[in-house]
């Protein structure tokens, strides 16, 4: 019987030889841990590496009666073109305004996050710079990123193939939750202008970009200096921070919020609308941002049709108290986001037409879209 020395390839570490490099994931590890650490205040105990994050809960005791407020998301295939330009480190914002900005619309504060990334092989590099833009998500919605898990899936995910997820855990008074059932007649419905794209429709925007044979790297005049892998992976605006603090300043005004992701602005907004009412969404009132009209156009469709995959410029809705709609988006709007009203709840017997109702299981309100996208009417999420 050979024994073969410690050097030779029989004595080598047998998950290695599957493919599986733990080294290479300590040291993705070690490359994300300051980021990672930033996003910790007091609350967060135990540092980055254990099993379980943890944090200190001490402070919902202040909550008469405190409601937890969680959400799960991905950023779909989005991530497909980050992996064709080799540019990774704005996906994990696209990942926290998944996930964190969905906790806001029922008005909870994000208390800490959790991400999972799936890959083909393990680049410490890469990991790095994913994480490191979850961590600056979580540190511009105030979240505490305490945990994660990167997981090595060779044989089923390529080498440059990867996936991200995450969770986050909220919290809310409970006579402060916003939704439906503080919605009335006579409210204004706010749009809040997106960066763009943010995560949803990718797999249109992939298939048209394929077919008209563009590529990731080419520069079109409509974008400026910009090429089109740069553009289609401007992050996702966040807007926890802006919201949280209009609700601060507004008091009980901000009646509902509407996360726009997919399914597009009408589906979403009737989620948070209740029975009986409904809501004309006036397009005149704004022009979807160049990166939409350039990408209908060079997929031949009439920009309407997209209205149920992409958010066209509108990234958030808020449904406000009449009297202090113009306070809300003024607070807004000095936070950097434009704001404007496209529409107002009504009840009753509603206007002829086809209206989106019951979209993802919820059977609330009803909304359509009308009129003509304005011509010169730009948001700030124009490219």
């Amino acid at each position: 019987m050979t024994v073969a020395s410690p050097s030779s390839e029989a004595s080598a570490n047998p998950y290695a030889q599957a493919g599986v490099d733990t080294a290479a994931g300590d040291l993705a590890v070690e490359l994300m841990k300051s980021a990672v650490r930033r996003t910790h205040g007091p609350e967060v105990l135990g540092g980055v590496g254990g099993f379980a994050g943890l944090f200190d809960a001490s402070a919902i005791r202040d909550y008469r009666r405190p409601l937890l407020a969680s959400s799960t998301d991905g950023v779909g295939t989005k991530v497909a073109i980050a992996q064709a330009i080799d540019k990774h480190d704005t996906i994990g914002l696209d990942l926290v305004g998944m996930v964190v900005d969905d906790i806001v619309v029922v008005g909870a504060k994000p208390l800490f996050m959790t991400d999972y990334i799936a890959c083909g092989k393990v680049v410490p590099e890469r990991i790095a710079d994913i994480v490191a833009g979850i961590a600056r998500g979580c540190s511009e919605t105030g979240t505490a990123l305490v945990g994660g898990e990167t997981a090595e899936h060779p044989g089923l995910l390529g080498p440059a193939d990867y996936d991200v997820a995450g969770a986050a855990t909220g919290v809310v008074e409970a006579d402060a939750v916003r939704g439906a059932e503080r919605v009335q007649a006579g409210d204004v419905v706010l749009a809040l202008a997106s960066s763009g794209l943010h995560s949803n429709g990718y797999s249109l925007v992939r298939h048209i970009v394929s077919g008209a044979g563009v590529q990731y790297g080419d520069r079109a005049a409509d974008f400026g200096d910009k090429t089109w892998g740069e553009v289609l992976l401007e992050p996702t605006r966040l807007y926890t921070r802006p919201l949280l603090e209009t609700i601060a300043e507004t008091g009980d005004a901000v009646h509902a919020l509407s996360h726009v992701t997919g399914g597009g602005i009408a589906a979403n907004v009737a989620r948070v609308l209740p029975r009986g009412t409904w809501v004309d969404i006036d397009r005149s009132t704004w022009a979807p941002p160049t990166v939409f009209q350039v990408l209908a156009e060079l997929g031949g469709l009439d920009i309407a049709a997209t209205e149920g995959t992409w958010n066209l410029g509108v990234g958030f809705v808020a449904v406000v108290a009449a009297e202090h709609a113009g306070q809300a988006a003024s607070a807004l709007n000095r936070a950097g986001i434009a704001t404007w009203q496209i529409g107002v709840v009504g009840d009753g017997r509603r206007p002829e037409g086809d209206y989106e109702q019951g979209a993802k299981g919820v059977d609330g309100g009803a909304v359509r879209l009308v009129g003509a996208y304005g011509d010169d009417v730009v948001t700030d999420g124009d490219s």
